[in-house]
Formats: structure tokens, sequence, C-alpha cells
């Protein structure tokens, strides 16, 4: 028996849709029931951002529908998640496209740092490096400025409604908001996942600050040797920004 939600006989017009690729920003078409598309602009694989089986702890047809779906898709469900933060990001920024490729570009260092990291949790780390920064647009509206001790605050709110909505398990919530309400003071004693976001948004920082001004290597071998909370996180830092030093 088909499940009558994948039933095209039952669909609307809402039922194709467009998404936002979280990798490139590139618009990608999607029928309600495929799982995944290859995205034209960059080819980043995007699984299906309104894909959602929450169903499964009342439809009596569940267990049809979920084993019938391929392994790799199961094991992917993280990334669903990540590409629906990604998205979240892109879209609360709008145009501000220099915010989204700060967001970016640490997520893809923490995750590259998590991934040499036993312990780290993925789902914690990559939601945290896309919204890290998502109390910059409240805090430059109201305060007109991006200091920390403003981010720090007016981060987790908007980071709490953007992860309820994509009902985000609260525990992990929790733990972003923690970590963005600090993300620029780190405490004596610190999570793992904090020290991975923290190195991510150093290595990124960094980078930009000698886009601007140059660092000569010895300056950058201090920075690199007394700078990071984790080896992975100096060994990423350094394969960065060892390449705009010459």
């Amino acid at each position: 028996m088909q499940c009558p939600g994948q039933d095209s006989r039952y669909w609307s017009g809402e039922d194709v849709f467009e998404a936002t690729c979280p990798n490139c920003g590139h618009s990608v078409e999607f029928f309600k029931d495929d799982s995944q598309q290859k995205c034209r602009g960059c080819g980043h694989r995007m699984l299906n951002p309104k894909m959602d089986f929450g169903c499964a702890s009342y439809c009596p047809h569940a267990e049809q529908c979920l084993g019938s779906m391929p392994p790799e898709l199961i094991a992917k469900q993280g990334d669903l998640f990540k590409d629906r933060v990604a998205i979240a990001m892109r879209r609360y920024f709008g145009p501000d496209a220099r915010r989204i490729q700060h967001a970016m570009d640490v997520a893809g260092h923490a995750e590259a740092i998590a991934r040499e990291q036993e312990g780290a949790d993925m789902m914690v780390i990559m939601a945290t490096a896309y919204l890290h920064d998502i109390g910059i647009k409240n805090a430059e509206l109201k305060y007109n400025s991006s200091a920390a001790k403003h981010q720090h605050t007016e981060g987790p709110p908007v980071a709490k409604e953007i992860l309820s909505e994509l009902k985000a398990p609260q525990e992990l919530i929790d733990e972003v908001c923690d970590i963005i309400g600090h993300h620029h003071a780190p405490r004596d004693e610190e999570t793992l996942n904090f020290k991975v976001l923290y190195d991510a948004d150093l290595i990124v920082n960094m980078l930009e600050l000698y886009r601007k001004k140059p660092h000569t290597p010895e300056q950058l071998e201090k920075l690199l040797a007394s700078s990071f909370m984790t080896e992975a996180g100096s060994r990423e830092g350094r394969k960065t920004l060892t390449k705009h030093v010459h």
C-alpha cells in the first residue's frame, strides 16, 4: 500500500517546489517525493529540505515507508538537518552576502576539524557554525554595533527560534544557544564542541584580518602556536593560513 502522502493523486501545487542550495544559493527544483537533487549551480547533492518523517510516530504504514528508504539516505539525515540550518541562515541574512559567506566558511572549517575529533557532536557543531553570528543583524539594528557582547545577547533567541522551527531536539537547541551566547569568550572549562567552533571561527577571522593587513611569517607563526584550542584546529589553521603568506 502506498503512503497517501506520497501518492501524486493527492498532491497540490505546493508539492512541486524550489529550494535554495545551502552551498551556492542556486535554486533547486524538487518534487515532493524526491529524496535528493543535484544542484546545477555547484554540483552539491542536496537532500529534500521538506522531507519530514514525523508521521512515522503514528502512521500504520511507517515500517513499509521507512523500510523502502535507501540506507545511505537514512545515514544522511544529519546532512539534511545541516542543509536546513544553512538555508535558514541564508534566508535570515537575506542580501548580506558577507555574513553568509563568513558563516559558510566557518562551517567548512568546523566540519574539517570535527572529523578529527573523537567525541565531537557534528550536528551541534554545524548548527552552531552556521548560526554563531546570527545575532549581528539585531545587534546592528538595536545598538548600531556588532560588538561581541551584543552578539552574545542577541544571537541565542534568534538561533532558538530557527532551530525550534526545524524541530531540533531541545538538548541540541540548548547547547547551540549556550555556545552562541559566549562564542567570543571562552570559559575556564569548555566543551569540545565549543572548542571546534572557536577554532573554526578564529581561522576565518584571522584570514579576513590578513587580507586587510597581511602578517609576516613570524607573526603568523606566533598566532598559530598560541591561539587555538585544539590540535586539529591548529593544523587546519596552519594549512589554511600559510597558503596566503609569502
